[in-house]
């Protein structure tokens, strides 16, 4: 089993424990890491291994895995890691298991993302279209399959994954999907008329047209593109999945998990 280390480079907490794991396991090093405990690294982009050890929050796994290769072992040390599976004191327990073949994989859907028929980074969240001024209703027409559904004024729109709808799609009045779901939800962010609600919408290509003015957009919250006006972004189901191994919980018990944690 070949495994990579990726820790939140910020947090010297992440780094002690990435520190104790790379003197008992083999392991590839990603370079931001490797840089601030003394080792040699290689870049996010270069990983590709059977798994990869995520130190910090959902922050962390969700940058891996926009360039890495490899099968998420996240260890939460963030305030709810909904996308972690471990704590610390539990890594050496999970190699065993992982070694014995002890667990199971939860494959996730991804997200395709386009900036005017540019190819940018996969999601495992949401693409968040926003505007670039606070306070500044942008509007936007929202397509499916070249389908006109509804032109928007609103703060943003958020293109949710099945995954990313426990996360700020929810946080914005958007539903749960259960992640075996192929589809993706639309969430309008604060828009102008109350009408507007969310949409569950199959997994065919979404395409949003912006209006006269700038906007952001921002994947899974790790990289973000300028729009300018008349842009298109338009999301489809990328072939490629992300992949998380579990030990217990199950979906509906994160979600109660969750509703605990402030």
């Amino acid at each position: 089993m070949k495994y990579a280390l990726v820790a939140n480079p910020e947090k010297k907490e992440c780094l002690t424990i990435a520190k104790d794991i790379l003197n008992k396991v083999d392991a590839i090093v990603e370079e931001k890491t490797a840089q601030k405990i003394g080792v040699s690294g290689v870049p996010l982009e270069k990983i590709n291994v059977d798994v990869i050890i995520t130190i910090g929050g959902d922050g962390t796994i969700l940058l891996t895995l926009q360039k890495a290769k490899g099968k998420i072992l996240g260890v939460n040390m963030g305030v709810l890691g909904f996308l972690t599976e471990i704590k610390a004191n539990e890594i050496y327990e999970a190699i065993d298991r992982i070694e014995n073949g002890n667990y199971t994989l939860d494959r996730r859907m991804k997200m395709a993302v386009y900036h005017n028929e540019e190819r940018l980074f996969d999601c495992v969240n949401e693409a968040v279209i926003h505007t670039s001024e606070i306070a500044k209703l942008r509007t936007y027409k929202i397509y499916f399959n070249q389908e006109l559904v509804d032109e928007v004024r609103a703060d943003g729109i958020i293109l949710s994954t099945p995954t990313g709808s426990t996360s700020y799609a929810l946080s914005a009045g958007g539903p749960i999907l259960h992640p075996s779901i192929v589809g993706f939800v639309v969430v309008p962010m604060a828009p102008f008329k109350f009408t507007i609600r969310s949409l569950v919408l199959p997994a065919g290509e979404i395409i949003l047209k912006t209006g006269k003015r700038e906007n952001l957009l921002v994947l899974d919250g790790q990289y973000y593109v300028k729009i300018s006006p008349g842009d298109e972004v338009m999301v489809k189901k990328s072939e490629h999945y992300a992949e998380f191994i579990r030990f217990g919980d199950s979906f509906f018990e994160r979600i109660k998990h969750r509703a605990t944690v402030r």
